[in-house]
């Protein structure tokens, strides 16, 4: 799933628009409840040197999604190829899901539910 088709995605299932906070980082994109303004997603682009201790890699940018995610489910999901430790949120509730053909369009979809689900 590319960054384009997640955006759409969520826009249309819960009718929430796609916040950009920050102008030093203008390819960040937000994604709260109307109801108590709190986050369940965060797609952002960032170097993969913030996901991975592997210096070969230091330059490349990746597309990556923020969710939160059941404090039980966090293990077994970092050991899954494409997922890591949440990039600037609590580790102990929240997974970077790598936004590629190494994490499914449905398993990405489920884990955005179960986020908006966790945060109601």
């Amino acid at each position: 799933m590319n960054r384009a088709e997640l955006i759409e995605y969520i826009q249309n299932k819960y009718t929430c628009t796609a916040e950009y906070l920050w102008n030093k980082y203008p390819n960040y994109v937000v994604f709260r409840h109307q109801s108590n303004s709190k986050w369940f997603a965060i797609i952002m682009d960032v170097p993969s040197s913030k996901l991975s201790n592997d210096s070969n890699d230091n330059k490349e940018i990746l597309d990556i999604v923020d969710v939160k995610v059941a404090p039980e489910n966090i293990g077994s999901l970092r050991l899954q190829e494409g997922f890591y430790p949440a990039y600037h949120m609590n580790k102990e509730h929240w997974v970077s899901v790598l936004l590629s053909k190494k994490v499914s369009k449905n398993e990405i979809k489920l884990l955005i539910d179960d986020s908006y689900h966790l945060t109601k």
